[in-house]
């Protein structure tokens, strides 16, 4: 009797597109207990092919349909701005062999991607974040109705390989996933250049300023994880009355801080949906 915890086993995989993102799932996937054997790549840069096939051991080709022809699964990992092309010339082997399909472009919908590939193709599209290079990454799904429930298992286990999954229900959230997740990371990183910036703007010498920095943000954030407490809360805690963090809190407040959070996030959902519209 199958455990109700255990993952289910993958079939080949074939990847289109050899890039960061696709190697980190790779490198995933082959730790998780995948073997090379299972991993079909198409990069058409010679030098990353090359990378790939040394450091992993998996099967690498040139082009997208050598790599996907004996494959059940797709991961589709090019740039938004091409994807369409790749899809189109992927086409006849999806109808023919009707693969689950695993998008990481941004901004495109599984509606395009299922309709690039001719119709009636199962879909997940997923936005996960460069955190997930270190198997620390968050990725949000949406799977189309043509998705049944072990490719459901299937997509979760593959992109469980690089961190934590959400599930969103509604596919026009997804541009909303990218605002806060997608492109999170360089807003952290955005703020540990002005944290350590404004140290050193004070006096602190730059490697006590950036450790200093890097420390908090990672301290800060494993307390976020540790447990259900609201953020809010563990802000209230640390702000004693009257007090420096007080002092600074209030700064950022009077500044409009929230209102310049939510306008960037809603600027990178509104960004998500012009490329699908620009890609369409």
């Amino acid at each position: 009797m199958k455990s109700p915890d255990a993952k289910p086993s993958l079939p080949t995989i074939a990847f289109i597109g050899g890039g960061n993102m696709a190697r980190s799932l790779i490198g995933g996937l082959l730790q998780a207990g995948a073997t090379a054997n299972q991993v079909h790549v198409a990069e058409p840069v010679a030098e990353l092919r090359d990378a790939l096939a040394r450091d992993f051991n998996v099967h690498v080709f040139s082009d997208a349909a050598s790599a996907a022809t004996h494959a059940e699964v797709w991961v589709l990992a090019v740039k938004p701005q091409v994807l369409r092309e790749v899809c189109t010339v992927l086409a006849p082997v999806a109808q023919a062999n009707q693969p689950l399909v695993v998008s990481i472009a941004a901004g495109i919908t599984g509606a395009q991607i299922g309709r690039w590939l001719g119709g009636g193709i199962a879909v997940v599209r997923c936005m996960p974040n460069t955190p997930a290079l270190l198997g620390a990454g968050v990725t949000g799904l949406h799977a189309n109705s043509t998705v049944n429930a072990e490719q459901r298992d299937i997509a979760q286990t593959l992109l469980t390989s690089a961190g934590k999954t959400v599930w969103v229900d509604d596919e026009s959230l997804m541009d909303a996933v990218t605002g806060v997740s997608g492109s999170g990371p360089a807003y952290v990183f955005l703020l540990a250049e002005a944290l350590q910036a404004a140290g050193e703007a004070e006096g602190l010498p730059a490697d006590a300023a950036r450790t200093l920095t890097i420390e908090t943000l990672l301290g800060a954030s494993r307390m976020l994880a540790a447990d259900d407490t609201p953020a809010a809360e563990l802000r209230r805690r640390v702000t004693s009355p009257n007090g420096t963090t007080q002092a600074a809190i209030e700064s950022f407040e009077a500044d409009g801080f929230r209102e310049v959070v939510a306008r960037a996030v809603h600027a990178a959902r509104i960004r998500g949906a012009e490329l699908a519209a620009a890609n369409d």
